[in-house]
């Protein structure tokens, strides 16, 4: 089984797998990773707890922690979740992973107050990860 650090991640991104606890990707994550951080597109199916989000989230981030673009911040990737509880569990692991990183991100949603969100989506975002 590989390490996440044969898979190419960063070494912060590594730290952040580290501090939660990652010892070994998970299938998906070994198959989907190593392509996502070549720029290459991938569909993956798995059952809940198996580490999805890491598998997309972890490529995003290094890619994006690559290069910053100069002045505002705008929304470079934009993560869509069926549902809010899984918004939020989304935005919880970009906070997680990104915690060495100079990334922000933003999950947003209705049924509760809009101002904190604007204002978030003003100041400027890399991530946001919503839901219709």
């Amino acid at each position: 089984m590989d390490t996440f650090e044969s898979l190419g991640l960063s070494k912060d991104l590594l730290r952040a797998v580290e501090k939660e606890g990652y010892t070994t990707p998970t299938p998906v994550q070994e198959q989907a990773i190593p392509p996502l951080l070549d720029g290459k597109d991938v569909l993956g199916v798995a059952q809940t707890g198996t580490g999805k989000t890491a598998a997309f989230a972890l490529p995003v981030l290094q890619v994006m922690s690559r290069s910053r673009p100069q002045g505002k911040r705008y929304i470079r990737a934009l993560v869509l979740s069926p549902t809010r509880e899984l918004a939020a569990q989304i935005d919880e692991r970009f906070s997680a992973y990104s915690e060495h990183l100079d990334i922000r991100h933003k999950v947003i949603f209705g049924g509760v107050k809009q101002n904190p969100q604007v204002r978030a989506l003003q100041k400027g975002l890399d991530i946001l990860v919503a839901t219709p």
